[in-house]
């Protein structure tokens, strides 16, 4: 009976698979209309409904810092409609909250990545700093005393402030704001002097003189701004920090169908046209395989929870 029931599971995925895909693909978004990640995945989903031939549509499905679409998709059917293209909140957010309503290894099966962006480093000009290690030793002289912003309690961006704070001995004090909008503009106005924002809102304002920028939190140099140097480069080994996004399904979708979306949009994210597009976002295209995706999503999540723990980061 067993073997039975398995070999007609196995029937029906493949008929699954071999009509993949005939309706209408959803691509959930955990993330407000217009960032970055809602730009990628509907970049990435016109071309898909080109290759595949059916519509593909994007749901935006923001709050609680991505966990609302992140759920959603994770209790959606697993039949190959309904997708998820989130970011590193997937792998932080289960160091924040104590109890999540999904488990974000266990109700995945990952697809690929499809790109990286790491944050840059910038302080107001009027604080008397041009280099990171200049800033750890202005923050070691006074300590409690140096402020940064973030997007707010378990962003990214707060995490990355944190990190450093744990990686070279200091005390910089998180603000956290409603938003990077409103962190950036007290940035500029000089109300906070540290901030780690991404390349397309940072840099116009460092070339026009209005910040100064120290480093990349990535574990190279960055496309955007390659004259920026990694802050690991200043003496912190290990310190690396990139926004990643990804396609995943919900777990129990059919391998054949999972190697199918895998093949298209690794082919997607490396047309020409779509590596400008990632240029203009300070983001790098990427895509690896459904075992690859699936083994640094639990690496991160082994990071993030450590860097939660040792710096005692709390959610809102």
């Amino acid at each position: 009976m067993g073997f039975a029931v398995f070999a007609l599971a196995i029937s029906a995925n493949t008929a699954i698979a071999q009509n993949y895909p005939a309706k209408t693909i959803r691509i959930v978004v955990p993330l407000a209309a217009g960032g970055p990640g809602d730009v990628l995945a509907r970049a990435v989903g016109q071309k898909l409904s080109e290759s595949a031939g059916q519509p593909v549509v994007v749901d935006n499905r923001p709050g609680a810092n991505t966990n609302v679409g992140n759920e959603f998709v994770a209790k959606a059917p697993a039949d190959g409609y309904t997708l998820l293209a989130t970011a590193s909140t997937l792998t932080i957010n289960p160091a924040l909250y104590p109890k999540l309503p999904y488990d974000a290894i266990r109700d995945f099966a990952p697809i690929t990545l499809i790109g990286s962006a790491p944050l840059i480093l910038v302080v107001h000009p009027s604080l008397p700093v041009k280099s990171v290690k200049e800033l750890v030793a202005l923050a070691k002289s006074k300590p409690g005393q140096l402020h940064y912003g973030s997007a707010g309690n378990g962003s990214v961006l707060h995490l990355a402030g944190e990190m450093l704070n744990t990686s070279a001995g200091i005390k910089l004090v998180h603000v956290p704001y409603k938003g990077v909008t409103n962190a950036f503009s007290d940035l500029l106005g000089g109300q906070i002097s540290i901030m780690f924002p991404g390349a397309p809102i940072a840099l116009p304002q460092v070339k026009a003189g209005k910040l100064r920028a120290l480093g990349t939190t990535g574990a190279t140099r960055t496309a955007a701004a390659p004259e920026l140097p990694p802050v690991a480069d200043a003496g912190f080994p290990g310190y690396e920090i990139s926004v990643w996004y990804g396609l995943l399904a919900p777990a129990g979708t059919p391998p054949a169908v999972i190697n199918r979306l895998h093949t298209e949009v690794s082919k997607i994210v490396q047309l020409q046209d779509i590596k400008e597009r990632w240029a203009t976002l300070g983001a790098e295209p990427m895509h690896n395989t459904p075992e690859q995706f699936s083994a640094f999503l639990k690496a991160d999540l082994v990071k993030w929870t450590k860097v939660v723990r040792d710096s005692g980061a709390k959610i809102d």
